[in-house]
């Protein structure tokens, strides 16, 4: 046993523990989040999700096992409490476990480099063995800041950089008191070979060896359809992620899912989609320049009405299983991100941008919101939690697990 009082202690927006409490209260609520569930137990399609434990992976994860009755395998790289807690993805990954199994659906998950081939052999060894040797459905939503290439050796680094010239931008920041304050900083464009790095890293590479693993053990089901998780944002923060870096990765991921479009439709039948997914408050969108100021001026536009992630994925599973039409765009992408680039919304938000400063930002942006939902991401701010109570930090992860 190893109780403690955790305390949230951050740098900036990284908080150096998680709270195992908030962490499944916050799951819960995910789960409870999801509209018209199905029923429980039963043979639900196989699917597989990369990156199952965070962000838009963690709602593909749980909207998929709540409204869709989903069975399978979840891979995500996290680490086992030990001096710090855990982190937040260990004890997230625990809690959904625990939903799965209360809910009759056999979910298992895999903690290790998901750009390996030791993870890619696990799975289809858990494919083939557990669930029937045929998988359905593979949700890509990996966010990772290097990738070793399994056959080279070769170690890529990703960076998040402007493409061409330096980029100025407003970004909000908080000082020690906890106070917001709102900065200009000047990121340098990527240099050398740094669009490349990036792209090894974040684009399509891996998306398509995983599927060119598994097809080549007859693992993909007749109909079997795969979809990457991507964002496009706003023209507020082109310049950094669109236009930059990140943004020639995910462009290289789409060119990549009409390829495997083509593939698919030939061998089994099925589809490879690009979901653009809506701004969210995550771990990765964090550390962007000019996205924290972004998203909380769009909460301050939009309010109640922002779709969070699970909403979201609720919608792409709806989508990916028929239940409504898929729909992609000439680029074969899944728009979910319709509401976020509406023109009103954006012209707002903009308008907000252009006058934000220390002094009046309480008032343009939903601080409150932005500030909770940052710190909930550790299991921190999740109503219920007694935060000035000892709790067990050394959660096991999931059995059977592999």
């Amino acid at each position: 046993m190893s109780e403690r009082v955790i305390a949230p202690k951050s740098r900036g927006f990284l908080f150096l523990d998680a709270h195992p409490g908030g962490c499944r209260q916050l799951v819960d609520e995910m789960w409870e989040a999801v509209p018209g569930k199905a029923g429980p137990g039963g043979e639900g399609p196989v699917a597989l999700v990369i990156g199952s434990s965070a962000g838009y992976g963690l709602a593909a994860t749980i909207a998929g096992l709540a409204r869709v009755g989903i069975r399978g395998i979840g891979v995500c790289f996290e680490k086992a409490p030990a001096r710090r807690t855990g982190t937040a993805g260990w004890y997230r990954t625990a809690a959904t476990a625990r939903l799965a199994r209360e809910h009759g659906r056999d979910m298992v998950f895999v903690n290790g480099d998901a750009f390996g081939d030791a993870v890619k052999e696990r799975v289809a060894e858990l494919l083939a063995e557990r669930f029937g040797g045929r998988l359905d459905f593979l949700l890509y939503s990996v966010a990772a800041p290097r990738r070793t290439d399994p056959d080279s050796g070769e170690v890529y680094s990703s960076v998040l950089r402007p493409v061409g010239a330096p980029y100025t931008t407003k970004t909000l920041v908080f000082d020690d008191e906890g106070a917001p304050e709102v900065k200009e900083v000047t990121t340098a464009p990527a240099e050398g070979d740094d669009v490349e790095q990036t792209v090894a890293v974040m684009g399509g590479a891996d998306w398509e060896r995983w599927i060119a693993f598994l097809a080549e053990r007859n693992l993909l089901a007749e109909g079997f359809t795969t979809a990457a998780l991507s964002y496009i944002g706003s023209p507020l923060t082109a310049a950094i992620y669109r236009q930059g870096t990140i943004g020639v990765a995910k462009s290289h991921l789409e060119a990549t899912a009409r390829t495997l479009d083509e593939r698919l439709a030939k061998t089994v039948g099925g589809r490879a989609v690009t979901s653009v997914n809506a701004a969210a408050v995550t771990q990765s969108s964090t550390a962007i320049p000019g996205i924290a100021l972004y998203v909380g001026l769009l909460r301050g536009v939009v309010g109640d009405a922002m779709i969070a992630p699970v909403g979201q994925l609720v919608d792409l599973w709806d989508r990916l299983t028929g239940a409504r039409p898929l729909d992609p765009d000439d680029e074969g992408r899944v728009r979910l991100d319709t509401w976020e680039l509406d023109p009103g919304v954006q012209a707002s938000v903009a308008e907000r941008w252009a006058t934000a400063a220390g002094d009046n930002i309480a008032g343009l942006a939903d601080l409150d919101w932005f500030t909770d939902e940052v710190r909930r991401l550790y299991g921190f701010s999740v109503p219920g939690i007694d935060y000035s109570a000892a709790v067990e930090t050394d959660v096991p992860w999931p059995a059977d697990a592999g």
